[in-house]
């Protein structure tokens, strides 16, 4: 009976190992994902920012041109920084965190765009994998936001706001644009929610004349 029940304990916490290196393996390659579409929208975002700048400077202007999406390159990179090197931590700083990162998405997105950006951000701490998928989530939604929310950019606004209230880490991503009727479409909708669904969270958004507004609820103990 003994060696009949060590066996099937055995079973039951190999089981139990495959399974958590599955969800490892699932939770990896979704970070991937994120990593390859946030890419090819980096680059589709500078290449649009290379046609806009050259065409508008000529031969006269050539040099600041050069200078400004030297900037914006050197953004970029701080804002991969980011989004990359955060899990060599058990926990981070909520404030110093995501403020850094919200001046990384100005730089590199928002400002070359001509939207402003206002961020609100509590103190705290959480652990350094669920800053990075938060920040990926977040990236993703104001990227989103700075591409399909402004047809006129004039008074562009988007706002991040992160605060726990009642066991919940709350992250808003709002903006004063032309109203969405969902947070993201494809490929990018797909990875949102698979991201929200790594680190226990849901999202809530609503729409209208004043803009949208993408709310990330995460418990703070997931």
């Amino acid at each position: 009976m003994s060696a009949i029940g060590s066996g099937s304990t055995d079973h039951v916490v190999r089981s139990q190992h495959i399974v958590s290196l599955d969800d490892q393996s699932r939770d990896w390659e979704l970070v991937l994902r994120e990593s390859h579409h946030r890419m090819k929208n980096t680059l589709t975002l500078l290449g649009a920012s290379v046609r806009r700048d050259f065409s508008r400077a000529g031969t006269r202007d050539m040099s600041g041109a050069v200078d400004r999406f030297e900037r914006r390159i050197v953004a970029f990179g701080r804002l991969y920084q980011l989004l990359s090197d955060s899990d060599d931590m058990s926990a981070v700083s909520v404030e110093a965190f995501f403020e850094n990162l919200c001046e990384a998405i100005s730089g590199a997105v928002l400002e070359p765009a001509g939207i402003r950006c206002e961020a609100a951000v509590e103190s705290g701490t959480l652990p350094a994998s669920q800053c990075h998928r938060l920040a990926l989530m977040l990236t993703e939604l104001v990227t989103n936001a700075a591409k399909h929310a402004f047809p006129n950019k004039s008074g562009a606004l988007i706002r991040i706001e992160i605060a726990n209230r009642d066991g919940d880490w709350l992250c808003t991503v709002a903006d004063n644009g032309i109203g969405a009727t969902g947070p993201l479409q494809g490929t990018g909708s797909r990875i949102l929610e698979g991201l929200a669904r790594s680190i226990h969270a849901r999202l809530q958004g609503e729409a209208g004349q004043g803009g949208t507004r993408v709310t990330i609820v995460m418990p703070a103990a997931a």
